[in-house]
């Protein structure tokens, strides 16, 4: 079978990447599968800056608003999902073009996974009681004591990362560092990955980060926060860390004023940038061969683009 050709397109938030995904599927007829953990989840379109109906009507856009706020996106999940979209792209003739900022899920397409044994929901239920009754800092000085490695590269408040070394523990009685550091199952058959990295400048991306979240406000985020909170989903969902959503959170239950709100919801976006840049300058670059875009993504970089995955194709 002659290999399909998957343009992966990564980078910080509010780099510009998802107009340059947009951009490359107007031009080579290609269908745009999202690779961000938040926008998967359908509650909240504008918090998580997915693409506006107008853009998804110019090309075809999977995997956006997936899945509902009160279930769990992992890798594994993402991967499967993702892979099942490339092989519909390309039985249509369509070209699959991966885009986001979640560098777990790009390096669980492009490397695959760590073949780590499922954890039984009983298993998983007994660690997120556990969770409830002693806390994060708890739950991490018992990780500490058990699998010293894995805790100290994980915060307290790192609470789905945490659960999840946890259960790994419990269910395999050895540490998710170990079973990480095993080969992994190696890249799909079949697939050609030809990746592009947005990394701005950071005083341009911070910029960048300021503006949107002041847009998201007018655009509804408080609204859909409300909506969220009033689905009394637990606190350790992926979707209740996204970026804005325990800012807006502390906001709406009178905590603090919005401008305080607003201003650190804004700062935790711009340090999540600079984490984001800094993964995919040393991770996804380097190892992968991308190509890097040293600028915020605009229209007048499209037939740069374009031009260079012509020659990279």
């Amino acid at each position: 079978m002659p290999e399909t050709t998957v343009i992966v397109v990564g980078g910080p938030t509010a780099s510009g990447k998802s107009a340059l995904a947009l951009d490359l599927a107007e031009e080579f007829g290609g269908t745009v599968v999202n690779a961000d953990s938040m926008q998967i989840y359908r509650e909240l379109p504008v918090l998580t800056a997915r693409p506006p109906a107008a853009d998804e009507a110019r090309a075809p856009h999977r995997l956006y608003g997936a899945l509902p706020a009160r279930e769990r996106c992992s890798a594994a999940r993402w991967q499967a999902m993702a892979l099942a979209e490339i092989r519909a792209a390309r039985t249509s003739g369509s070209l699959p073009i991966v885009v986001g900022g979640t560098g777990l899920y790009l390096r669980a397409l492009m490397e695959g996974l760590a073949d780590i044994p499922p954890v039984p929901a009983e298993v998983r239920a007994a660690v997120r009681d556990l969770h409830a009754a002693i806390g994060s800092p708890g739950l991490h000085a018992l990780l500490a004591d058990r699998d010293p490695i894995t805790a100290a590269r994980l915060k307290p408040g790192d609470t789905q990362r945490l659960l999840r070394a946890v259960e790994v523990w419990q269910a395999t009685g050895r540490s998710i560092t170990a079973w990480q550091s095993d080969p992994t199952a190696g890249p799909p058959p079949g697939l050609r990955f030809l990746p592009i990295v947005v990394d701005p400048p950071r005083e341009a991306l911070y910029a960048s980060c300021d503006g949107r979240f002041g847009r998201m406000i007018e655009l509804g985020a408080l609204e859909e926060v409300r909506e969220l909170m009033r689905l009394d989903l637990p606190a350790d969902l992926p979707v209740m860390k996204a970026l804005g959503v325990p800012e807006l959170s502390s906001y709406l239950r009178g905590e603090i004023d919005l401008p305080a709100a607003t201003a650190l919801a804004r700062q935790s976006t711009r340090r999540y940038a600079k984490r984001q840049g800094t993964w995919f300058r040393h991770q996804l670059a380097p190892v992968h061969g991308s190509h890097v875009i040293s600028a915020q993504y605009s229209a007048s970089l499209k037939a740069t683009v374009c031009n260079l995955i012509r020659k990279m194709g």
